[in-house]
C-alpha cells in the first residue's frame, strides 16, 4: 500500500593506466438511493431495531517503479602492447535478475463460494499491512449505499476539517463522535453530518483521501452515501496507518472508538480475526421500497500476526441475520484467499 521509490546511482570512474584507459560502464449509493428517505425514519435508528448479530439483539445504526538498476560490470580490458599479446577481456557478467513480483491473490473456491450465496450484490476488499498485499472481488462498477459505516467517513472529515482550521474537536463534538461511533446513534450523526456541510464536505475530504467512488447523500440522506468496498479499503487506510492526511492524533482518537464499539455491533469482518484483537464499525439498513437489507462491515483484525484492513459491503439481503451471514462468511473467505488459508 505504500510505495517507495530507490534511486541508484553509479558514479562512472574514469582513471588512466599504462597505455591504455580503463572505462567502467554507467548504467546506470448508489442509483438506488432513495432521494426521500430520510435516515431519521430509518427502521435501524439508535433505539429499536431487528437484531444486528444473528443471535442477539443488537442496537440499529444509522442505517448506520523503479528505474532498471541491473547494471553490467565488465573487467577492464588492457590495450596490447607492442612485446605482449593482448589480455583476454572478460565477457560482462549478466545482471542479476529481479525477483518476480509475487502474483496478485484470487478469489479462491472458499470466496467464490460464499459470495455466491447472496440474494443480492456483495462486494469485499482487503490489504494485508504487512506484506503489502490486496483483493477486491464482487460487483464491479456497482455503488452500495453506507448504511451507518459512513459514519467512520463523517468522523474523519470532521477531524480533517479541524486540523485545517488549526483547532482540535470541541467537548460537545467529542461528545456526538462518541455517541455516533460506539453507539451508532443517528441522532449524532446528524449533527455531524450537518458541521461538516453534509455531502459537500464529505465529498470534498473524500477526494482529499483519495476515494473515488463515494458520493455523499443528499437532502440530509447520509446513510445512502453510496461507496464500494474498494473506497472503504482506502477510507480505512487513513485511519490505520501513517500513509494518511490525518495527524497521528487523529488517527488515534478514531481508532479508540472503533475499537470501543458496543458488544452487540462487532459482528462482520471481526469474523476474519484469529483472535480478539480487531476494531470494526457496522451498518444495516432495510429498505423501505423493498423491505430488502443493506449490510456492510468495515474495520481492521488481525490475523496470524497480520494486521488486514478489511470491507464488506452488501444489498438485496432478504434478511438482517441472512446479511449478516453473508458478511461474516465472505469476510473470512476474503481473508483466506489473502493468506492462503
Amino acid at each position: 500500500m505504500r510505495s517507495v521509490s530507490l534511486t541508484r546511482v553509479l558514479t562512472g570512474v574514469s582513471t588512466l593506466a599504462a597505455a591504455g584507459i580503463i572505462t567502467v560502464l554507467l548504467q546506470g449509493h448508489s442509483s438506488a438511493a432513495e432521494g426521500h428517505a430520510r435516515m431519521s425514519a430509518v427502521a435501524d435508528s439508535a433505539s429499536s431495531s431487528a437484531s444486528a448479530n444473528p443471535s442477539a439483539s443488537a442496537k440499529p445504526s444509522a442505517e448506520p517503479s523503479p528505474k532498471p538498476s541491473a547494471s553490467a560490470s565488465a573487467s577492464p580490458t588492457t590495450a596490447p602492447s607492442p612485446t605482449t599479446a593482448p589480455r583476454p577481456t572478460t565477457a560482462p557478467t549478466p545482471a542479476a535478475s529481479a525477483p518476480p513480483t509475487p502474483a496478485a491473490p484470487a478469489a479462491d473456491a472458499a470466496l467464490l463460494g460464499a459470495a455466491a450465496q447472496a440474494n443480492g450484490a456483495v462486494s469485499v476488499s482487503v490489504t494485508d499491512l504487512e506484506t503489502g498485499q490486496s483483493l477486491t472481488y464482487g460487483a464491479p462498477g456497482h455503488g452500495f449505499a453506507t448504511a451507518s459505516i459512513v459514519k467512520v467517513d463523517i468522523l474523519s472529515t470532521l477531524l480533517l476539517q479541524a486540523q485545517d482550521q488549526g483547532t482540535t474537536l470541541t467537548a460537545a463534538q467529542q461528545s456526538l463522535a462518541t455517541a455516533m461511533i460506539e453507539n451508532s446513534d443517528n441522532d449524532s450523526a446528524t449533527a455531524l453530518w450537518n458541521e461538516i456541510g453534509q455531502e459537500s464536505g464529505l465529498n470534498a475530504a473524500n477526494t482529499r483521501f483519495g476515494l473515488t467512488s463515494t458520493s455523499g447523500g443528499t437532502d440530509g440522506n447520509w446513510g445512502l452515501t453510496s461507496t464500494t468496498a474498494a473506497d472503504q479499503v482506502l477510507l480505512l487506510r487513513q485511519v490505520f496507518t501513517s500513509d494518511s492526511l490525518l495527524s497521528a492524533a487523529s488517527r488515534g482518537y478514531l481508532q479508540g472508538l472503533l475499537g470501543q464499539v458496543e458488544s452487540d455491533q462487532r459482528w462482520g469482518v471481526s469474523a476474519a480475526a484469529s483472535g480478539s484483537d480487531y476494531a470494526v464499525k457496522d451498518g444495516w439498513l432495510p429498505r423501505s421500497a423493498t423491505g430488502l437489507w443493506v449490510i456492510n462491515s468495515i474495520g481492521t483484525v488481525e490475523r496470524d500476526g497480520h494486521q488486514l484492513l478489511i470491507a464488506v459491503v452488501s444489498d438485496g439481503n432478504s434478511s438482517e441475520s441472512g446479511g449478516i451471514s453473508l458478511v461474516q462468511s465472505v469476510a473470512q473467505a476474503a481473508a483466506g484467499s489473502l493468506d492462503g488459508s
